[in-house]
């Protein structure tokens, strides 16, 4: 790299680092005053709400909001080298404003690239620590409790819980159903069902059994009763929130699971896996629209390119929560849903790059 690049890149990644430090410092405030009467109530130690908590947290939302800061790290940037007609000055020398592009685009990638390993690799294994100390000293025991639990446990076998309790691993109003051929040949009935970690056995109250078989049927009930059954406790209600301990290979093979299964939360998982993608590749979008937007030098100064720079955030997030909707409660793939913000702000960033040239 030649010089001008390098004082480019180092500008631009120390000011990222500097931003996310600031913002993330302010959240952790927040945070802290929100939850220091469940640490205290909890007996937290301390060790663990640094260590495993806030140094977790910081990494998580820092590489979640990635993007969006290198967006405002990119304005603040361009905005105090037009302010000081640093700009100006490359450009009259005879430099393209491709070829200022450059520096900007390089440092981009190494954050992309720091940013996807991040999201695929490392934060998984850090979210386990933070949401196992989520769960053991913030949230409510009553969010162990899961309502109308349907699950697939074989090619023509499938399961229903009205409620299940995963702390105490018992459930009510339990049912199974085997087909064969689109006609049903056994179900089973259940008050109630509790997991024996001691006999590896599902536990059944006052149950009753139809096996049908042909035009001939047998029924059979009783007050209790041991059995197997193709499921445990873990895989009968999977924790929206155990997909973000998964890293990408896990997480490929944990949906192809969920598809057998046929889980209700099969949408939730395919826009988890896409948004690791997507969230990253916006730095290069967002880092041309901050460019084009503030390497001239404005009335209104540095300010102004802040505020727009805000703007289209809230912008951004608003695109992102809206396509997100669409696929969770609709029929938007969710490909494409996650991908919707960067295309809309690629058209956008062509826009103000073709006026940037002119």
């Amino acid at each position: 790299m030649k010089l001008l690049d390098r004082y480019i890149v180092f500008r631009f990644i120390g000011t990222f680092f500097f931003v996310i430090s600031l913002i993330l410092l302010i959240a952790i405030v927040f945070d802290v005053s929100e939850k220091v009467d469940s640490f205290v109530s909890k007996e937290a130690p301390l060790k663990a709400v640094l260590l495993d908590y806030y140094l977790n947290f910081a990494f998580y939302y820092g590489n979640l909001f990635a993007a969006l800061i290198i967006f405002v790290a990119v304005i603040i940037f361009t905005s105090r080298l037009a302010q000081n007609t640093e700009v100006v000055a490359i450009l009259a020398s005879g430099v393209s404003f491709n070829r200022f592009l450059r520096p900007y685009f390089i440092a981009a990638t190494i954050l992309t690239l720091i940013s996807l390993y991040l999201n695929n690799f490392f934060i998984p294994h850090a979210n386990k620590v933070r949401l196992d100390f989520e769960w053991t000293y913030i949230n409510n025991p009553e969010s162990n409790r899961y309502r109308n639990i349907h699950r697939k446990i074989g090619p023509d076998t499938y399961i229903f819980l009205e409620s299940f309790n995963l702390e105490k691993k018992a459930g009510y109003h339990f049912s199974i159903e085997q087909f064969s051929n689109d006609s049903l040949r056994y179900k089973l009935l259940a008050d109630f069902l509790r997991w024996d970690s001691t006999l590896q056995v599902w536990r059944m109250e006052n149950y009753y059994v139809r096996e049908i078989n042909g035009w001939e049927e047998q029924i059979e009930s009783g007050n209790r009763k041991d059995t197997v059954l193709n499921f445990r406790p873990e895989e009968l209600v999977t924790k929206l929130y155990t997909i973000e301990t998964m890293d990408f290979f896990k997480l490929k093979k944990f949906i192809v699971q969920e598809e057998f299964r046929g889980s209700e939360n099969l949408v939730f998982y395919n826009v988890e896996r896409n948004r690791r993608i997507a969230l990253p590749m916006a730095t290069y979008v967002l880092t041309l629209i901050g460019v084009s937007l503030s390497y001239r030098k404005k009335r209104g100064g540095m300010g102004m390119n802040i505020a727009i720079g805000f703007g289209a955030i809230f912008v951004y997030i608003f695109f992102m929560q809206v396509s997100t909707t669409f696929a969770t409660n609709g029929n938007l793939s969710p490909l494409l849903a996650v991908w919707i913000p960067n295309i809309i702000f690629g058209i956008f960033a062509l826009f103000l790059y073709r006026r940037a040239l002119q």
